[in-house]
């Protein structure tokens, strides 16, 4: 399967909103935002940095939602949900008129998905395995969020069993997700959504060539 980069369009601007309350100690989620931050055409807006208090300046989270085309909520799994900062930008930030409702229209057409770790390896999230879900029945939320704020979302990159990975599991985990920005801004973003791809992760292996 092959998704071939469109060179006659504009890049798409992407913001990460990411979280995570104890990053110091992240092994993974803190060389993931590392190995992006910098990239071209990405913003990443550290939450939990901005906003120790939890006083969200929703102005400034709304300009930042309209002015980018790819939204990334990037976050631990933290007792099947997200971070408490996540669920406060989403009660506070989305407001009805702006995100949805009859007017709320300024998210219409974006993109977004969710970048998430978990300490369970994948067979842990299956219907017999010790999670007896998989991880999109616990993005369900998400999911149903950007639908009504009429956005298309993709599959998640999820990274299992975080804490079972040595270095070099890590070093390719934050190559896979370098691959993937440079596919959610550059990529025919069409064709995942025709595909039945579960993850993310399924088009940014190092031997396959999702675009040119």
């Amino acid at each position: 399967m092959y998704f071939y980069k469109n060179k006659f369009d504009d890049m798409r601007k992407i913001l990460i909103l990411f979280a995570h309350p104890m990053v110091h100690k992240s092994r993974v989620n803190r060389p993931l935002i590392e190995a992006v931050e910098g990239m071209e055409n990405v913003t990443v807006n550290k939450l939990y940095e901005h906003y120790p208090d939890f006083f969200i300046d929703v102005k400034h989270e709304q300009d930042l939602l309209v002015a980018h085309d790819v939204i990334i909520w990037h976050h631990p799994l933290y007792w099947y949900s997200a971070p408490a900062i996540i669920k406060e930008w989403f009660d506070l930030v989305l407001e009805h008129g702006f995100a949805y409702g009859r007017e709320g229209d300024a998210l219409e057409g974006k993109q977004a998905l969710t970048c998430i770790s978990t300490g369970g390896r994948n067979t842990s999230y299956q219907n017999k395995g010790l999670n007896r879900f998989p991880v999109k029945s616990f993005l369900l939320p998400f999911n149903q969020s950007a639908h009504l704020c009429k956005m298309n979302y993709l599959p998640p990159f999820v990274v299992h069993g975080a804490d079972l990975l040595d270095e070099t599991g890590i070093e390719e985990k934050c190559r896979e997700y370098k691959r993937l920005i440079d596919f959610l801004r550059d990529g025919d973003i069409e064709a995942v959504k025709n595909s039945t791809i579960d993850y993310m992760n399924e088009l940014i292996t190092a031997d396959r060539q999702f675009f040119l």
